[in-house]
């Protein structure tokens, strides 16, 4: 296999190079726990605190306003359980059940925390539309809203359709309707921001969210270590109990490589940032008039404009995805039809439904996503192969088709 393209930037990326020689001391020689008193743990503790300092510094937030957790799905999982928790400590909500928000459309680490809670009757839930833009439309958000509702749960950009949520509205909106009740406190705003914070401000002062989280292997950091940043004041209680790390909300011991990891792996981010954002803009452009003018009945999958710039999301009639997942890895090209972590699943993704998808259409989705080592050769090449696979895919599927008659 001479080839080998890498396009499935939104299920990990690459380590960066100063950002692994960054890490690598922390596994030998700095191997301290950053809870211990010693010249080793207080070696190790500035090593988080220079992370955490970094992470706020990109975040425009105070470092105590940053909790280090294992990764996204931890930290989805503390924001709406540790919000739930908070609310069920005050005597006077003991029997009053809560109201959540979210969209249709969630990576599965929130939808499943909230159908758990639906489940144990802890909350109810209200799940919003996004129609086939794949955009959440604030009127909606307005409408959902109850007496009893104590958080809303709106990801910054869809994880598989790259579609980009108006957080800075919703935000605003949730704001003044707080004033206006005098009630400062709910309902609060939680964002996913995992696939957000590689190519938008994320800047707190202006992004009117009170909890958002993110995972270090999106942004060319390594796996297993996250965020969830906390607004100050923000009602929130741990989920897991055990040390005092992480101001007490995040027991555990500190994953002190990964988290050196991901300050420097943020701290990269604000380098050339915007060189790179045109870049991959141009050649998903590129990318997205290709194959939609040169392979017939093909489409693109949510909107256009409103879209991450690295993603492009296709389906194609008389295609199965996952057949042809299989075909471009055969020519060395790794794409997927959707979140890697729901790679094993049988089932239609519920983002391609939650935007009106037929359950046959949605099984003939690609999704391709771009990242900063993409080439145009790479683009051209995957585009030639695209258009050989997906015509000699169909033509069995014809013939197939013509058995059964």
């Amino acid at each position: 296999m001479a080839h080998k393209i890498y396009l499935d930037y939104a299920a990990t990326t690459p380590v960066d190079k100063k950002v692994l020689k960054a890490i690598l001391p922390y596994f030998s020689e700095k191997f301290g726990n950053a809870m211990s008193i010693h010249q080793f743990g207080q070696e190790a503790l500035k090593a988080v605190d220079k992370a955490r300092e970094q992470v706020a510094e990109f975040l425009k937030c105070s470092p105590t306003e940053i909790i280090f957790t294992s990764g996204a799905t931890e930290s989805n999982n503390l924001a709406i359980k540790g919000a739930l928790r908070s609310y069920y400590s005050r005597p006077e909500n003991k029997n009053k059940k809560p109201h959540i928000i979210t969209t249709k459309f969630e990576h599965h680490c929130v939808l499943d925390t909230c159908k758990i809670l639906e489940k144990e009757a802890s909350a109810e839930v209200t799940y919003l539309p996004v129609y086939k833009e794949g955009v959440v439309k604030i009127e909606d958000v307005k409408k959902a809203i109850k007496p009893n509702t104590i958080l809303i749960s709106v990801m910054h950009v869809n994880n598989e359709i790259g579609t980009v949520q108006p957080i800075i509205a919703i935000g605003k909106l949730l704001r003044e309707l707080r004033i206006r009740a005098k009630e400062l406190r709910y309902p609060l705003f939680h964002t996913d921001a995992t696939q957000g914070v590689n190519y938008f401000d994320c800047d707190m002062t202006k992004l009117n969210v009170d909890l958002l989280s993110f995972s270090a292997h999106k942004i060319y950091g390594p796996k297993g270590v996250g965020v969830l940043f906390v607004r100050k004041n923000t009602p929130i209680k741990r989920i897991q109990d055990g040390g005092d790390q992480e101001y007490k909300l995040r027991a555990g011991t500190h994953n002190v490589p990964g988290i050196v990891g991901l300050g420097e792996a943020i701290s990269q981010l604000t380098t050339n940032n915007k060189q790179q954002t045109t870049k991959i803009i141009n050649l998903r452009d590129y990318l997205i008039q290709r194959v939609i003018k040169e392979i017939p009945r093909s489409y693109l999958n949510g909107s256009l404009e409103k879209r991450s710039p690295n993603n492009a999301n296709f389906r194609f009639d008389n295609v199965e995805g996952e057949g042809l997942v299989l075909s471009l890895d055969m020519e060395g090209i790794a794409a997927s039809t959707g979140s890697a972590c729901s790679s094993g699943a049988l089932e239609p993704s519920h983002v391609l439904l939650a935007i009106g998808l037929k359950p046959e259409q949605a099984h003939g989705s690609l999704r391709l996503t771009l990242g900063k080592h993409t080439t145009k050769k790479e683009i051209d090449f995957t585009a030639n192969k695209l258009k050989e696979i997906i015509k000699r895919l169909r033509s069995i599927s014809g013939k197939v088709l013509e058995e059964f008659k």
